[in-house]
């Protein structure tokens, strides 16, 4: 067999008598009827197959042929291989040289002269070379222009002549980008909202914000902080609470400094109602509040306002099953009774007893709706990543199987403080998990199909284990080619049960799935495995 790179070869047919020296000369050399005889050469993406050969010179023939094509395939084998190699080299060459030009280039060296800008806060520098590059022709693209109006929308200046020039610069920056016809982004828009916030314009940086959608860019929550502080800042209740309605619709979440300050602002107005809403959205975004929110609160439930609203009689019923649909420990019906609040700083031990009141704190479970929208969405990202078929077909099992009150990352809590995959560890747990069931039940056990095929699950004692759990409906293997943490985190959640696992969720795949929920979810139902 000869194998060739990228070539084709066409062997010559001879037309002459047969000769004994022919029929001789192959049966001393029978080796070479294999290779000629209808033998295919192998030469990439097409054969070759050699014909018939009558020739009375066939051996002189033979040689010639067999000279001249070893010549000809070795120098076409080295020629390929040498003009590839070259082809090879050459795309790094030319690779490494077009970053080199472009690196080289004007706009390259600006764009490089600008970050450094960018990373010192030097303004003056940055405007010196964005009007030298203008005078020069230099063409600017989107990055240029979002440095420089960073640059400018950052500078606080020595005095207020600085900051108005900084602004004025910013603005006819702005406008040029829009005269060349470059694209802006979400930078862009964002950067000229907080230009307009330095000019404490908030009603022209949320009119900024609101362009964003026309451009199709969605706003982020960076970009609703120069309106929604501005219009904070100078008691604009209506304008602010306009900013917090459009980024609740524009599905943006707002954090600690945004509720900060919409709190603040509704305590200096006595909204109640406003307060009841944005202390309930605290409660369920934020883990831990800064001392200044802290501030807010308190003087909020110390003020002479705070003490006199409140409904004087409420319907107990509704209240209780407030409490149930809240997960429990608060009911939604709004502020309830009259009178003082008490207001005072304590602890609580490690079983949530109050030092100051001595009531123990209840567990307050996460919204049923936000679970029931969360498991939707993580299918959603389930399918995407994984064989469709296949997700949906555990789907179908797990609504036939469960739900479980546990569910136990297998491979992770056998491989815990183990240097070989452990099921007597495994066991242990799941053993555990089922005398702490109020049900009696199996937790479900999510292994991959290896784990459950191969390797120490070949042992007769991991055999008798994995029947079992098997047999009592707790045992699922995730098929060939699949990512199990899918699988053992949307049981968890669609069953509403704990997840044992020390699994700490932050590669790429957890990632997806947002800082709002999830890390609270995981708050409420990740069990570590300490041994």
């Amino acid at each position: 067999m000869l194998l060739c790179r990228s070539s084709t070869f066409f062997a010559p047919s001879f037309n002459a008598k047969t000769s004994q020296n022919f029929c001789s000369y192959f049966t001393k050399k029978t080796h070479l009827l294999s290779f000629f005889k209808n033998s295919p050469i192998c030469c990439n993406h097409s054969y070759l197959f050699a014909k018939h050969i009558k020739d009375s010179n066939f051996i002189g023939a033979h040689n010639l042929f067999m000279k001249k094509k070893a010549t000809f395939c070795n120098s076409a084998i080295s020629a390929t291989s040498q003009s590839d190699e070259k082809a090879v080299g050459g795309n790094v060459v030319s690779k490494r040289l077009k970053k080199k030009a472009r690196r080289d280039a004007p706009e390259g060296v600006l764009r490089f002269k600008l970050d450094m800008c960018s990373k010192v806060g030097d303004v003056v520098e940055g405007l010196r070379l964005y009007d030298e590059a203008r005078r020069n022709g230099v063409e600017l693209n989107q990055h240029h222009y979002n440095v420089m109006l960073y640059l400018c929308s950052q500078n606080r200046g020595e005095n207020g002549s600085d900051l108005k020039l900084a602004c004025k610069r910013g603005f006819e920056i702005f406008q040029q980008m829009i005269i060349d016809k470059v694209p802006p982004n979400e930078a862009t828009f964002t950067n000229a909202a907080r230009l307009a916030s330095v000019m404490e314009d908030p009603e022209m940086a949320f009119d900024l914000v609101k362009q964003m959608k026309g451009f199709g860019i969605m706003p982020k929550l960076r970009s609703y902080g120069p309106p929604l502080f501005g219009f904070c800042k100078k008691g604009m209740v209506d304008k602010a609470y306009e900013v917090d309605a459009h980024m609740i619709e524009s599905g943006v979440v707002a954090e600690e400094p945004e509720l900060s300050s919409l709190l603040k602002l509704s305590a200096d107005v006595n909204n109640a109602d406003k307060m009841y809403e944005l202390l309930h959205r605290l409660r369920t975004s934020v883990r831990q509040v800064m001392e200044s929110t802290v501030g807010v609160i308190e003087d909020w439930f110390k003020s002479e306002h705070a003490a006199k609203i409140g409904k004087g009689d409420w319907d107990v019923i509704k209240v209780k099953e407030g409490v149930v649909r809240g997960g429990g420990g608060w009911h939604g019906q709004g502020w309830l009774g009259h009178g003082q609040w008490r207001v005072v700083r304590t602890q609580m031990d490690k079983k949530g007893v109050c030092g100051s009141c001595g009531e123990r704190l209840a567990c307050i479970d996460i919204d049923p709706r936000e679970t029931e929208n969360f498991a939707i969405s993580l299918s959603k990202l389930a399918f995407g990543r994984e064989v469709k078929a296949d997700f949906i077909r555990f789907q179908e099992w797990l609504q036939q199987h469960g739900p479980f009150d546990a569910v136990v990352d297998g491979a992770n809590v056998s491989l815990i403080n183990q240097q070989t995959f452990n099921f007597s560890q495994l066991n242990n747990v799941v053993n555990r998990l089922h005398d702490m069931s109020p049900s009696k039940k199996f937790p479900l056990v999510i292994l991959h199909t290896s784990r459950v095929n191969g390797g120490p699950a070949q042992s007769p004692y991991n055999k008798k284990l994995l029947e079992r759990w098997k047999n009592s409906g707790a045992l699922y293997a995730t098929p060939a080619g699949s990512n199990d943490d899918w699988y053992w985190l949307y049981a968890a959640v669609s069953c509403k049960c704990l997840l044992v696992t020390n699994d700490e969720m932050r590669d790429h795949l957890f990632q997806l799935l947002g800082t709002s929920f999830f890390p609270r979810w995981k708050e409420k139902h990740q069990v570590l495995q300490l041994s």
